[in-house]
């Protein structure tokens, strides 16, 4: 398979192919390595590679598609360093069919922040803007998206892990349920979700992960609200402009209504860090205003992040969390997909958040949203960090 031609290719078209006999795994598996190997020295998404295991997986699926479906049939993916190969998401992607090609960077020792990437080459970068971070904790399985390495990667969301990066680096990331899915923290912050080029690819990880279909719903009437800070969040004006534009763009293609009052939200981070040292899960008064909130609208759309990807040298003071840690409180599921680019370049997030159990309806949405502005990958070469 040539690698442009994959680049271009989401997880449900390469496993439709593998499944018809039209190209096989291990072909699909060598044009991902191609492109690792063109890119990996610039972006550097990915703590190690595994070549050797990628193709023996990729043979192996070949032989089993002859036998079996597998929904997944052939699909690289990258895999988060904390967990790799041994977390019940891997497993249950391998069991669907896919290829792990390696283990994608998280950040390193030396900060608090968690919005980068190491590696024993240098940072992980920013493929939109090589002198910024990709979001973390997530950043190598961002990256290795947006360039076109693997069309989906394995990633966990404590407080924004995976929507964070995925806003970062201008692709899609899911944070489920608490509980849809399989999850090994024992704070119940962190939950496993997908990042992903193709908004139809995180229904296809979700439904691999969870075990069960995610059939698309009549979503007709959904009613929702906009939020800039959600009453808890310094958000940098443009990044404000860019998420309400993109509200606007998804009320008019989904048929949104778009006349909610949004909940006002506390600061969440207090509550969070003591739920994340072991602590009680008290965020009483959030709680009760999400539930108040969900009882009458059915969609809360706000910024992803309150800032734009800072630079390698730290944030800016902004809490990157803020709109994102509150549904790890709350177990809301919430989605990130691109809303555009502020000025200088820098991809922002719009987040959707859903009550829970809803994370279909945010599927659908997010499915429709995309039609309106198909993925751009970044051009490359990317500048050097």
């Amino acid at each position: 398979m040539d690698p442009a031609a994959y680049r271009a290719l989401g997880a449900r078209e390469i496993a439709g192919l593998v499944g018809r006999g039209e190209v096989s795994a291990v072909e699909v598996v060598e044009a991902s390595l191609a492109v690792v190997a063109e890119r990996e020295g610039r972006i550097r998404a990915f703590r190690e590679v595994w070549s050797a295991e990628a193709r023996a997986v990729a043979a192996a699926v070949d032989r089993a598609v002859r036998r079996e479906r597998l929904p997944l049939a052939g699909v690289p993916v990258g895999l988060k360093a904390w967990g790799g190969r041994s977390t019940p998401q891997a497993r249950a992607l391998v069991a669907a069919g896919c290829v792990p090609v390696g283990a994608t960077s998280v950040p390193g020792p030396g900060t608090e922040w968690k919005t980068w990437g190491w590696t024993d080459r240098g940072p992980t970068v920013n493929p939109w803007r090589a002198d910024r971070v990709p979001g973390g904790s997530s950043a190598g399985s961002a990256a290795a998206v947006a360039v076109g390495m693997v069309p989906l990667a394995a990633a966990a969301d404590g407080a924004g892990s995976v929507r964070i990066p995925a806003a970062w680096c201008g692709v899609s990331g899911l944070k489920p349920t608490t509980g849809a899915v399989p999850a090994t923290d024992p704070t119940g912050l962190a939950v496993p979700g997908p990042i992903a080029r193709r908004a139809e690819d995180l229904r296809a990880w979700l439904e691999a992960v969870a075990g069960r279909p995610y059939p698309r719903t009549d979503h007709a009437g959904v009613t929702a609200a906009w939020s800039a800070d959600a009453g808890c969040a310094d958000t940098d004006p443009e990044v404000a402009e860019v998420a309400s534009a993109a509200a606007g763009r998804l009320a008019a293609v989904c048929g949104v209504v778009l006349d909610a009052a949004p909940p006002v939200l506390t600061d969440a981070t207090g509550a969070w860090q003591r739920v994340r040292s072991g602590g009680p899960a008290a965020d009483g008064v959030n709680r009760d205003r999400l539930a108040a909130f969900f009882g009458g609208a059915q969609l809360l759309l706000t910024p992803t992040t309150p800032n734009r990807p800072h630079g390698h040298d730290g944030p800016d003071g902004r809490f990157s969390t803020a709109l994102t840690c509150p549904f790890n409180l709350s177990g809301h599921p919430a989605l990130s997909v691109p809303a555009g680019f502020t000025a200088d370049g820098c991809p922002v997030g719009l987040q959707l958040v859903a009550a829970p159990g809803a994370d279909g309806l945010l599927l659908d949405l997010a499915e429709l949203f995309e039609r309106t502005q198909p993925f751009s990958p970044p051009e490359w070469p990317s500048a050097p960090a």
